[in-house]
C-alpha cells in the first residue's frame, strides 16, 4: 500500500503506547495524525481499599493532622479519599488535612484536593516534585511533620523513594502513604513483543505516561535478559516519549535522553510526537532517490511504502550500514527465522526492490552481496 508522507504528520511510523488508563484515547490522537500504534499496557493499578498500611496511616493522620501534606498524583490522592470513605474516616481525614498545608504536584493533584472541598496552598507551574522539595528545603522543614502521597510501589527504577528520604535526611518527621500501588500485567506477552520491536527497529517510538510504566518496561526487559540491548536501542534508535519529567526521571537515570512536551498531558504529548519524529528521521539518498527507513516502512520520495517482515527485515540491515556492502549470510540471518540457503536472500532482494518502486536503491555487488547505492556526496560524509 502507498500512502502520502504529507497526508499526516505521522504517516509511515509506528508508535508504541504504554498506558494502560485512557490508551483508548491517545491511541485515536496518534492514529488521526497517521502514525501504526502498538498498545503494551505495562501496569495495572491496585486501589488499596483493603490495605492495612494505608488504613493505620489514614488513622494516625486522622487523629495527628501533619504541618504539610503533599498531593502528588489526582488519581492516587482521590483513591485515597475514597479509601477513606470505605472505613468511615473521609470526614476525619478532611478535616485533618484541612488543619495542614497542602502542597499539590501538578493540575491533577491540584483538582483532587479541590474535589476533596480542601485547598492548596502552592503547586508549581513545571508539575514537578523536585519544585516541591526545593520550595520546602527553602523553608525549612526541621522537626516538621509531613505526610506525602506516594505515585505507586518502588522500584529500583522508580526516583519517588528520593523524595521523602532528602526531606528525613533534612529533619522532617515523613509520613508516608501507600496510596495505590501497581503490578506488570499477568499476560506480558504484548509487552514481550513490544520489548521485541524496540530491540529490532520495529518501532520508531515508545511512549509512556508514568514512571511506574518505565520501570515495568525495564523490569521485564531485565527478567528476559533484554535490558541492555533494549537500553541500547532507546539510546541509539527508538525515540522514548514521556508526558512529564517524573515519567522520564528512570530512563534518564540510565542515560537515555527522553523527549517531553512542554505540558503534562496526553493531547500535548501525541502533538509532540508528531512535531518530533519526522524531524529526526533518517534520510538516505540513494539510486536517485530519497529513503527514510522506519519501523515498519520505507519512505520513498515522501511516498509511504508498507513493506512485509521479510523485505523490512533486509531493508533495516542494509540501511544500518548505508553505502557498505552487506554479506548474504549476514543478510540472511536478517529474514524471519534465517535459513541456509542464500538463495532466499536473492529472492528476497528481488521482492524488495519491486515493494520499494525503485530497483536502482539496491545494488548487487558481485560475489561479495548487496548494499544501498548511496549518492557520492553521502559516500563520502560516511567516509566511504
Amino acid at each position: 500500500m502507498t500512502v502520502s508522507e504529507f497526508d499526516s504528520p505521522l504517516s509511515g511510523f509506528t508508535i508504541g503506547i504504554t498506558a494502560a488508563r485512557r490508551a483508548d484515547e491517545f491511541a485515536t490522537l496518534l492514529e488521526r495524525r497517521g502514525a501504526a500504534v502498538m498498545r503494551a499496557p505495562a501496569i495495572r493499578i491496585i486501589p488499596l481499599v483493603d490495605d492495612s498500611e494505608l488504613e493505620r496511616v489514614t488513622r494516625d493522620i486522622a487523629a495527628n493532622p501533619p504541618d504539610i501534606a503533599v498531593g502528588t498524583t489526582g488519581i492516587g490522592f482521590r483513591g485515597w479519599m475514597e479509601a477513606a470513605d470505605g472505613w468511615g474516616l473521609a470526614d476525619e481525614l478532611v478535616a485533618a488535612l484541612g488543619k495542614s498545608r497542602m502542597l499539590a504536584r501538578g493540575p491533577k493533584a491540584k483538582g483532587a484536593i479541590r474535589a476533596a472541598g480542601l485547598s492548596e496552598e502552592w503547586s508549581p507551574e513545571s508539575e514537578s516534585s523536585a519544585e516541591v522539595l526545593d520550595r520546602l528545603l527553602a523553608e525549612g522543614v526541621e522537626g516538621l511533620r509531613i505526610a506525602v502521597q506516594l505515585h505507586g510501589a518502588t522500584t529500583e527504577w522508580e526516583p519517588i523513594p528520593d523524595f521523602c528520604e532528602v526531606l528525613k535526611e533534612a529533619g522532617a518527621d515523613v509520613i508516608a502513604v501507600p496510596v495505590y500501588r501497581w503490578t506488570p500485567l499477568q499476560d506480558q506477552t504484548p509487552m514481550d513483543r513490544m520489548i521485541e520491536a524496540i530491540v529490532t527497529g520495529g518501532l520508531d517510538c515508545v511512549t509512556f505516561t508514568s514512571a511506574p510504566a518505565v520501570a515495568s518496561m525495564l523490569m521485564r526487559a531485565k527478567e528476559t535478559g533484554l535490558l541492555e540491548l533494549l537500553l541500547r536501542a532507546l539510546r541509539e534508535r527508538v525515540l522514548p516519549a514521556c508526558v512529564g519529567p517524573i515519567t522520564a526521571a528512570p530512563l534518564e537515570d540510565l542515560g537515555v535522553r527522553t523527549t517531553t512536551p512542554a505540558r503534562a498531558r496526553l493531547g500535548a504529548l501525541a502533538r509532540h510526537v508528531a512535531e518530533e519524529l519526522p524531524r529526526r528521521a533518517n534520510r538516505l539518498n540513494a539510486g536517485g532517490h530519497v529513503l527514510s527507513v522506519r519501523g515498519g516502512c520505507v519512505v520513498v520520495d515522501g511516498q509511504v511504502k508498507q513493506l512485509p517482515p521479510a523485505a523490512m527485515g533486509l531493508m533495516r540491515t542494509l540501511a544500518h550500514q548505508p553505502g557498505r556492502v552487506v554479506s548474504r549470510p549476514t543478510l540472511l540471518a536478517s529474514l524471519p527465522g534465517g535459513g541456509e540457503d542464500c538463495h532466499a536472500v536473492e529472492t528476497g532482494i528481488a521482492r524488495l526492490r519491486a515493494a520499494l518502486g525503485a530497483p536502482k536503491v539496491i545494488q548487487t555487488v558481485v560475489k561479495r552481496g548487496y548494499r544501498l547505492a548511496m549518492d557520492p556526496a553521502e559516500l563520502e560524509a560516511v567516509g566511504l
